[in-house]
């Protein structure tokens, strides 16, 4: 890589991702890729993006699969993040899956989508594949984040957000009122 190559992809490290795992079957068993390209792409229809390196075995996996899944890891799966990365895991620790889902599902991911392929773009070095979410699964749970190179954890204590006593948050001061003239619920 040089050194252009590797400030750009520094730069890109300053913009904080969710950290998937990409899982499809073939061959008799499970393959999954750790994934940070991930992104919503349309609700309607329902339509999600996972970019993978053209040369990557997982890019060429999907190209073939009649179905994939992404799993959104929480924060304490940074163990699989790894090891879906090329880590082997610690001696005699599993990988825990969850054996009521449609397709691979890891077991106490913070949300699963199951995919049917609808359609893959040139991406440069890369290949966006782009899934229709024929299914769904969210558990309260924290997301793992990555940025700046390392796994990061939300700061989700009761009452810490940045609008806090500011008037300005969404639940109170003037979002509030404004709500209440247009007769917007908050929340919903």
């Amino acid at each position: 890589m040089g050194d252009s190559q590797r400030r750009f992809r520094d730069c890109l490290g300053r913009f904080a991702t969710g950290v998937t795992v990409v899982t499809v079957e073939h061959g008799g068993g499970v393959h999954g890729a750790t994934v940070g390209s991930f992104t919503s792409v349309s609700l309607d229809p329902p339509l999600v993006m996972v970019s993978l390196d053209r040369r990557s075995r997982m890019c060429g996996l999907l190209a073939d699969a009649p179905s994939f899944g992404v799993n959104i890891l929480a924060a304490h799966q940074q163990d699989l993040a790894l090891h879906f990365a090329g880590r082997p895991l610690p001696a005699g620790t599993p990988v825990s899956w969850d054996p009521d889902a449609a397709g691979p599902r890891l077991a106490g991911c913070a949300a699963h989508l199951d995919c049917a392929p609808w359609a893959a773009y040139d991406g440069g070095d890369h290949v966006l594949h782009v899934g229709r979410v024929r299914s769904f699964t969210t558990r309260d749970a924290e997301p793992l984040v990555f940025h700046g190179g390392a796994f990061r954890l939300l700061d989700t204590a009761p009452g810490h957000h940045a609008w806090a006593g500011t008037l300005d948050g969404p639940a109170d001061g003037a979002w509030a009122s404004a709500a209440a003239a247009l007769h917007i619920p908050l929340g919903h």
